[in-house]
């Protein structure tokens, strides 16, 4: 499923569907304790931007147990694709290259993530 222009995830929500795409299948109450663990949020603010998500068609609700099970309806590498690609043209002016830097520059990449960028790169440039 691609991301439509109505289908533009929150913070709050990209939150919640990171922890979906990770764990699978959830209840409010798991993502909840996920979520608490970083930042403060009350149960009735992960349940209302849940339920939310619901009606955007950002998650499925299965109803048919007592407690509701909230499943991720957009694809993550798609949506990360398309956040990125937002990312480039918005921030960095349509240029891969500044968004590679920048990152590159303000984040300290481990050894094993420099070679496995190389290698991606040796991969692009054949």
């Amino acid at each position: 499923m691609g991301i439509s222009s109505d289908l533009k995830p929150t913070e709050s929500e990209l939150e919640i569907l990171q922890i979906l795409w990770e764990k699978g299948n959830c209840t409010v109450r798991d993502v909840h304790e996920i979520l608490e663990k970083s930042k403060d949020s009350g149960y009735t603010t992960t349940l209302k931007l849940m339920q939310i998500m619901h009606e955007k068609g950002l998650v499925a609700r299965d109803t048919s147990s007592k407690t509701h099970i909230y499943t991720a309806l957009l694809n993550q590498q798609k949506t990360e694709q398309h956040l990125v690609n937002k990312m480039i043209d918005n921030v960095f002016n349509g240029s891969t290259a500044r968004l590679v830097m920048q990152a590159l520059g303000n984040h300290n990449a481990s050894k094993d993530e420099i070679d496995s960028i190389k290698k991606y790169l040796d991969e692009l440039s054949k």
